[in-house]
């Protein structure tokens, strides 16, 4: 693989080559040359220490990102870049990729494997993943030189007679008042503009994290490209083209007016609001039932993230309101929602645990937009969430043993995960999966003013660079409760406050320095907070003592889960690839909670005598990837079993006696069925 640096495109060089400079002068001189290279952004109240300051220490976290280091490694960028090449009149490299890389939605997968390969050099130094950066940064270059108009892309468009066009033809018609929207096809491409936030993403996300300095170059091309397109219609005809899914666009477009001080793109990113979906945000009405979710989560990221920049009230309001319906009236207990990848009605989830539950792409953006609003007003709830997700649903839609990922994570009784091949899917879910296990320091330490907090307790040690500090972190968390932090490098004794997030699930945690016991009383944000002059070597022990704990649906008293302290609990009903055939198991007990008997290992219990049809074996949820399971239970007392027994009774007969009478059955919604 080759990673010459035989091409540089300045940004003054791109912009002065780009037809469309006039039509970004109506958008308040975008492209002025030289802009500013940093907004006055206000600081926010809290902020997650670097990621390149963060370095993991043995966990299933630090398995996870070496599967998925060698995982970036396999892939070749060439092959990424084939149609980006091809489109730019030159010849490909490579032969693309399969699956979703050969539909016209490609290219979406290279924005994320920016993404991934830039976070994966902040989070472990790997110079390999930076020079993969450097190199698909360089032939973006060229092949947005090549047409000079600023447009560099790989989707393209699947015409009526199955010919294959380049993207362009649909922003040249798009530009003449031709939009032909669809849920997730534009003028016949596959969500063309949630295939450039993708990219736009990547390229800024090089820049942040050290591995490229001119890739917001590239950015702001694509940038011009799009408002020159967009310029000349009214704001009904972008409400058509927003009809189409187009990821988070619009914070793409503030971040890079964060990063440039160039007020064009502030405003360009106001022109992707989506009325339909926001404005009753806004106004605090929930109509989000049988949408699409991932369509919605990163317009609402790009919201949260203009409020942080330009302060506008209805935009934090918006968000905070998703976040709330959403976690709490639409997500199941390992923080995933969505069934079959749409929104349900408010607090139905008992009716919607299927095998397609829990799309891994949304709880990527849902942990997303909890960064940010927890940075502008820092509450424990915010990260309770976040850490439900993160080891519940993260780590399971992550095979560490090959590094693939998971579509969905079901939670149906019986249901398994399946999980991608390496190189002939490239789903959507394969692209943030790569993103989520590049990153796992980047939530776990956050400071503010002579302030450290510790939200996640993964093991690590941070560079504290504001105190002169190196602090580290030792735990078998969530394996075990106990967490123990020590002060390693002090340049000077310094006071500050350590803040440790106190989970909401935590009845008595304890606390102590240097072996004295202190408060480990909760704020009404939900810390404990330790402030005093600190020392190299000082040492602080916390305990957050795990219990196991039944969680009802929100909608169902009588459909439940199982956790103890942060893990959700699974039974285990057999390996991936054998059938199961079996009814769903249920629970049959006046005090379900005193049925299940500590089995040894850690997490992990027996379940027997209470169990319908048979004994039982629970475990972290997460680490079941190749396990048929069972995550949610029916609970009965034993009058109610015996009862629902003599109803199974009949129900079991009516449908053997429609069976033997049957001569074909057809599914509404699966093709094989409605054909075969």
């Amino acid at each position: 693989m080759p990673f010459s640096r035989s091409f540089h495109l300045s940004r003054r060089a791109l912009l002065g080559h780009s037809a469309q400079l006039a039509l970004l002068a109506g958008l308040g001189g975008c492209a002025s040359i030289p802009a500013p290279r940093k907004a006055s952004v206000p600081a926010a109240a809290a902020a997650p220490l670097p990621l390149s300051d963060v370095r993991l220490t043995p966990s299933p976290f630090l398995d996870a990102v070496e599967a998925n280091r060698a995982y970036l490694h396999s892939l070749e960028p060439d092959r990424f870049l084939h149609n980006f090449r091809q489109q730019a009149g030159l010849r490909p490299k490579g032969d693309i990729y399969g699956g979703w890389e050969s539909d016209t939605i490609a290219g979406h997968s290279l924005g994320h494997y920016l993404s991934a390969c830039a976070l994966m050099y902040a989070q472990t130094g790997d110079e390999t993943c930076r020079q993969r950066v450097a190199y698909i940064v360089e032939e973006l270059a060229a092949c947005q030189a090549a047409r000079g108009d600023g447009y560099v892309a790989g989707f393209t468009r699947r015409n009526e007679d199955d010919t294959i066009e380049p993207g362009h033809v649909v922003f040249d018609e798009i530009a003449a008042g031709d939009i032909r929207p669809a849920k997730f096809y534009l003028n016949g491409s596959w969500a063309p503009l949630y295939n450039w936030h993708k990219l736009l993403a990547g390229l800024l996300d090089a820049q942040e994290y050290g591995a490229s300095s001119t890739a917001p170059d590239i950015a702001e091309g694509i940038a011009g490209y799009i408002a020159a397109k967009t310029d000349p219609l009214s704001d009904d005809q972008m409400q058509q083209v927003m009809v189409c899914e187009h990821g988070g666009i619009n914070e793409s477009l503030a971040e890079l007016y964060a990063l440039t001080g160039n007020e064009g793109w502030l405003r360009l990113a106001g022109r992707f609001y989506h009325r339909a979906v926001l404005d009753p945000l806004a106004a605090e009405r929930d109509e989000l039932a049988f949408l699409h979710a991932n369509t919605q989560i990163p317009k609402v990221i790009g919201l949260a993230r203009r409020y942080q920049i330009a302060g506008l009230p209805e935009d934090r309001t918006a968000s905070t309101f998703f976040w709330d319906t959403v976690t709490t009236q639409r997500s199941y207990v390992i923080g995933g929602h969505g069934d079959r990848e749409y929104f349900q009605e408010p607090d139905s989830i008992s009716h919607y645990i299927t095998d397609q539950t829990c799309e891994s792409c949304n709880t990527y953006n849902m942990m997303k937009l909890t960064r940010l609003l927890h940075a502008e007003a820092p509450s424990a709830a915010y990260f309770d969430y976040y850490e439900r997700c993160h080891f519940n649903h993260i780590l399971a839609q992550h095979r560490p043993t090959d590094g693939m990922f998971a579509y969905m994570v079901p939670l149906m009784s019986g249901g398994h995960r399946d999980f991608s091949t390496p190189f002939d899917d490239f789903w959507c879910c394969v692209g943030t999966g790569m993103e989520s296990h590049s990153k796992h320091g980047d939530s776990i330490w956050w400071q503010g003013p002579d302030r450290l907090a510790v939200n996640l307790y993964i093991p690590s040690t941070a560079q504290w660079t504001a105190q002169g500090a190196t602090i580290s972190m030792e735990t078998t968390y969530p394996l075990d409760s106990e967490i123990r932090l020590t002060v390693g490098r002090l340049e000077t004794p310094r006071k500050f406050a350590l803040t440790l997030r106190i989970p909401a699930w935590v009845a008595a945690p304890s606390l102590s320095v240097n072996g004295e016991p202190v408060s480990a009383r909760p704020g009404a944000d939900g810390y404990a907070v330790i402030e005093r002059e600190w020392r190299a070597g000082d040492r602080v022990h916390l305990s957050l003592p795990f219990s196991l704990r039944m969680e009802a649906t929100p909608d169902d008293p009588d459909t439940v889960a199982f956790l103890y302290g942060p893990l959700v609990l699974a039974a285990d009903l057999g390996p991936a690839d054998a059938p199961f055939d079996q009814p769903a198991p249920a629970l049959v007990a006046d005090d379900i909670l005193a049925g299940f008997t500590p089995a040894g290992a850690a997490a992990t219990f027996d379940v027997t005598g209470i169990a319908r049809p048979g004994a039982l074996r629970f475990s972290p949820f997460y680490a079941l990837h190749d396990r048929r399971t069972a995550v949610y239970f029916k609970r009965y007392t034993p009058a109610q079993w015996e009862e629902a027994t003599v109803t199974f009774a009949r129900q079991n007969a009516r449908l053997a006696a429609l069976d033997r009478h049957s001569i074909d059955t057809v599914q509404p919604g699966d093709a094989a069925s409605e054909t075969g």
